[in-house]
């Protein structure tokens, strides 16, 4: 039996990012909101290797040309919209997915190379990788010896 150490800190951070979207939920359905800017909240993803931050969206049944990714400040913006199928009409007994516009920003916390941003869209999962500006990147200092 493998023993798991816990981390407090993942299951405040899965606390914050439900609350997060609770907010984001209760505050499209505000009264006298007449943005109309966000009608759902795509699931996100952010992860970091030695090289690069990676961004994953999952955005089913968007049409890539109707997504917008943009990086301005250090903040990362995706905007897109799901349009309903045009079957969709009286035939349908039920209708649970969302649809409409959809606005994520993210602060990004290290600097990026913006002109190497990659965007890639597969199976309904959205991917942009950002590498990190030479400046972000940790850098190993060779530590010198002497022989006494």
């Amino acid at each position: 039996m493998n023993l798991v150490r816990w981390n407090p800190f993942t299951e405040m951070n899965l606390l914050q990012n439900n609350m997060n979207r609770l907010f984001d939920n209760a505050l499209r359905t505000w009264p006298g909101d007449s943005t109309g800017t966000t009608d759902w909240v795509p699931a996100a993803d952010i992860y970091e290797t030695e090289n690069e931050l990676v961004v994953t969206l999952d955005l089913p049944g968007v049409d890539s040309k109707m997504v917008d990714v943009s990086v301005e400040n250090n903040v990362l913006t995706i905007r897109g919209e799901r349009r309903p199928a045009e079957k969709q009409s009286e035939n349908f007994h039920r209708v649970e997915r969302s649809y409409g516009a959809f606005a994520r920003s993210f602060t990004l916390s290290m600097q990026v190379d913006a002109d190497k941003i990659r965007a890639a869209y597969k199976n309904g999962v959205l991917t942009i990788t950002l590498p990190k500006a030479e400046a972000a990147k940790p850098k190993r200092i060779q530590i010198a010896t002497s022989v006494a």
